[in-house]
């Protein structure tokens, strides 16, 4: 019988936890009521969205008034930046602000909305990065000037791990009256979110990447912020997101995050354990590998290495025929890889960043796992080097 599979792309998605699909169940059969009518099956869909916004609110140190429920990251991103260029172009009538600030290591549901902006008649501002993959902070001092509607800086990377010094640029945002924006969807339940303690104006997270289903996730938008919407037809979200809600989801949800949050601590260090191991193991025996990002303070579920000599289609397809599950920083594009914009952006040479492999650990990761994938690496990059005629 075969080994069992091995699952190490936690950073793509995350498996349902158990309590979240029980929490779920009764809201697709016998509580199944659209909270927005009136009679008794929608008044209890109704208590239940209420409570679950309450719940979601408390895990991100907020208000439940200040939680948007969104599909997930991507609308999470678009309505908030979008949602803010817009609403600052129609209240100034093209005479105020002007400016929108990213940059280049963005997922790319940020890196289209800010392009999106600019077609509007935003002008895009990119910051500058480090070789580390860390924002370059006299770069965010020189672009963060007070014709800027929004910035958006992603605070854990979803290729590289890199944390990034949220509470650092929304606090120099905040002093120049700049909208901040953060993709937290790697980051929630990996690292602090605290609303209260980090003066961010808007935050997107996604319930897949922590045991919620897929499609279902929130944005937090401090009170005060003013939001053009994506969508028109109802009333719902304050009017931020119209549409019936899914129930069930969000008790799915908010279960997610209190479940994350309950073992973010144990389970993070676990995580940093396995991920060290597998890091200083593969380094051991691939001496020439390049792991990105490793000067930089990361989160502990991602390591991104690149074997010069490889490429990373190849190794992923060899990995996938052992068993063994990962993803890469790189995207086949019309019949070429090309290198993650990401690796580009921190000045990787085309070469080493069309090779690298995201290895991302989670709630299914263990000893065993790690031990399985360095007894089957050193062979598949062997192969790998000298089907490439480099070993």
């Amino acid at each position: 019988m075969p080994p069992a599979p091995i699952y190490l792309d936690h950073a793509a998605t995350t498996p349902v936890r158990p309590e979240v699909l029980e929490a779920m169940l009764p809201y697709f059969s016998a509580k199944f009521g659209n909270a927005s009518s009136t009679h008794r099956w929608g008044r209890e869909a109704r208590a239940a969205i209420d409570t679950a916004r309450e719940r979601i609110a408390a895990c991100l140190g907020a208000h439940a008034d200040e939680i948007c429920l969104t599909s997930g990251g991507t609308e999470g991103d678009n309505l908030a930046i979008l949602g803010a260029w817009r609403a600052e172009r129609s209240a100034a009538r093209g005479a105020g602000r002007q400016a929108v600030v990213t940059s280049p290591t963005e997922h790319k549901a940020v890196l289209a909305s800010m392009h999106q902006a600019a077609r509007e008649g935003a002008e895009e501002r990119m910051l500058g990065i480090e070789p580390s993959g860390l924002i370059a902070m006299d770069s965010a001092r020189t672009l963060m000037r007070d014709d800027v509607v929004i910035a958006s800086v992603m605070w854990v990377n979803n290729e590289t791990g890199v944390i990034q010094p949220v509470a650092e640029l929304a606090a120099l945002c905040k002093e120049r009256g700049v909208l901040f924006h953060t993709d937290a969807v790697q980051a929630f339940g990996k690292i602090d979110i605290d609303a209260k303690a980090t003066p961010f104006d808007l935050l997107s997270v996604s319930g897949h990447k922590f045991g919620a289903p897929k499609a279902i996730g929130a944005m937090y938008v401090r009170r005060g912020t003013v939001l053009a919407p994506l969508f028109f037809g109802g009333t719902q979200d304050r009017g931020r997101r119209p549409g019936t809600e899914n129930v069930p989801m969000v008790i799915g949800l908010a279960t997610a995050m209190e479940s994350a949050l309950a073992g973010r601590d144990r389970e993070g260090a676990r995580l940093r354990v396995l991920r060290e191991r597998l890091e200083q193991s593969l380094l051991a025996v691939v001496p020439d590998a390049v792991v990105h990002g490793r000067e930089a303070p990361r989160a502990p579920h991602i390591l991104n290495c690149s074997v010069p000599g490889t490429d990373s289609e190849s190794m992923l397809m060899a990995l996938d025929l052992q068993g063994i599950a990962a993803s890469s920083g790189s995207a086949c594009q019309s019949g070429s890889v090309t290198p993650s914009h990401v690796l580009s952006a921190m000045g990787v040479r085309a070469d080493i960043g069309s090779a690298a492999l995201r290895f991302s650990l989670g709630a299914l990761s263990t000893d065993e796992h790690v031990d399985r994938l360095l007894e089957h690496f050193p062979a598949l990059i062997a192969k790998a080097r000298g089907m490439a005629g480099k070993f």
